[in-house]
C-alpha cells in the first residue's frame, strides 16, 4: 500500500466509477444466498470467484468505454471478527478471505494499464449500519478495526475504504487505525431520508467531527446507501463540502427500515439515477467518485457512466 493520501488519483478531481451494490444484485437478481449479507464466502468456489471477477471486468470495461477511472471494491465489507463469527468464520479463515479478495482484484487489474484502476479494501461497520445499537468509543473502534486493516495492509490494496458508517466515533477509530499503518483511508457515511446519519447527526457535523478527531487524515469522505433525493438538499456551500468527494447511491427511494423489510428488489430508474448523479457532479465538481449501492447493477452503472461522460 502507498502511505500518502495525496497519491490517490480520485482525490485529485478525475472522475472515477465505483460499485458496492453487488450483494443485492447477487441476492435478488442472481438468487445467490448470502448469509449475513457477506459476499466473501464466494471466494471459496470457482463459480463464486467467477462471479466476483465478472464485476471487476465489467467495471473496468465500462470505465474504459467512457474514459473514466474505476475503483474496484473488495468483497470484504463484513469480513471482520464479529460479523464473520456470526456466520461461522474464525479469525484465521477471515484473514485468508480478506487476502484472497484483494488478490482476485489485483489479478483482474493486471495488464490493464490503459485504465486508471484503484483497488479498494472495503470494510464496514462492526454492527448494523442502519440501526447501530451499542456504539463504540473512538478508542474501541480503533482497536476493533485494526485487526482487519492490519491484514489488508499486507495486500496490494491501494486504499482502505470504510462504507456505510452510522456514527463518527467508529469512523475516527478506523481512520486512526489506518493512520498508524500510514495507509490511505476514505470514510463513507450513510444517511436517512432526512439527510442525517441514522443517529440523527447531520452529515456535515459528522465529517467535521472525524476531521477534528484525526487531524484531517482521511483522504476524503463519501455518502453511500441512500438515494440522491435523501441528501441532495444538504449539499450546500459550507466548508465541510470541500471534504466530500464521493456519492455512491441506492437505486431505491425507500428508507433503510423499508429496505430491511423488502422481499423484492426496488431497482428504481437507472436512467434517472445516472442523471441525478451527473447533476450532483456538475453542481459540485469536487465530487468525483460516483457509483451504485443497494439495488443497482450494471444497468445503473452504465447510465451513470454515460451521464457523467456526456457532462
Amino acid at each position: 500500500m502507498t502511505p500518502q493520501n495525496e497519491s490517490l488519483p480520485q482525490a485529485g478531481g478525475r472522475l472515477f466509477l465505483t460499485y458496492v451494490g453487488m450483494e443485492t444484485d447477487l441476492i435478488f437478481n442472481q438468487e445467490i444466498d448470502l448469509p449475513g449479507f457477506a459476499s466473501f464466502p464466494l471466494l471459496e468456489t470457482e463459480d463464486g470467484r467467477r462471479r466476483l471477477r465478472g464485476y471487476c471486468t465489467d467495471m473496468i470495461s465500462l470505465a474504459r468505454a467512457h474514459d473514466l477511472g474505476v475503483i474496484l471494491e473488495s468483497p470484504t465489507w463484513v469480513a471482520n471478527r464479529d460479523r464473520g463469527a456470526a456466520i461461522g468464520y474464525d479469525p484465521q479463515t477471515l484473514a485468508q478471505r480478506n487476502r484472497q479478495g484483494i488478490a482476485l482484484m489485483a489479478d483482474a487489474r493486471a495488464g490493464k494499464n490503459d485504465v486508471p484502476i484503484i483497488i479498494s479494501a472495503n470494510i464496514g461497520p462492526r454492527s448494523d449500519a442502519y440501526a447501530p445499537g451499542a456504539q463504540m468509543t473512538a478508542e474501541e473502534a480503533e482497536h476493533y478495526h485494526a485487526e482487519q486493516i492490519g491484514i489488508l495492509s499486507q495486500t496490494e490494496a491501494d486504499v482502505i475504504s470504510a462504507y456505510t458508517l452510522a456514527y463518527p466515533e467508529e469512523a475516527i477509530g478506523i481512520v486512526r487505525a489506518a493512520q498508524r499503518l500510514q495507509l490511505p483511508v476514505t470514510i463513507s457515511f450513510t444517511v436517512e431520508t432526512d439527510g442525517c446519519l441514522p443517529t440523527g447527526m447531520p452529515i456535515g457535523d459528522a465529517i467535521e467531527t472525524v476531521d477534528a478527531g484525526t487531524a484531517g487524515y482521511a483522504a476524503y469522505f463519501m455518502i453511500n446507501c441512500a438515494h440522491p433525493d435523501h441528501f441532495a438538499a444538504t449539499l450546500t456551500g459550507q466548508a465541510w463540502m470541500k471534504r466530500l468527494r464521493g456519492v455512491v447511491a441506492n437505486a431505491s427511494r425507500c428508507s433503510h427500515a423499508e429496505l430491511d423489510e423488502a422481499e423484492v428488489l426496488d431497482d428504481g430508474n437507472p436512467m434517472e439515477l445516472g442523471q441525478q448523479l451527473a447533476e450532483i457532479h456538475r453542481n459540485h465538481p469536487a465530487i468525483a467518485v460516483l457509483g451504485g449501492c443497494c439495488g443497482t447493477d450494471l444497468r445503473h452503472m452504465t447510465q451513470i457512466a454515460q451521464a457523467v461522460a456526456e457532462g
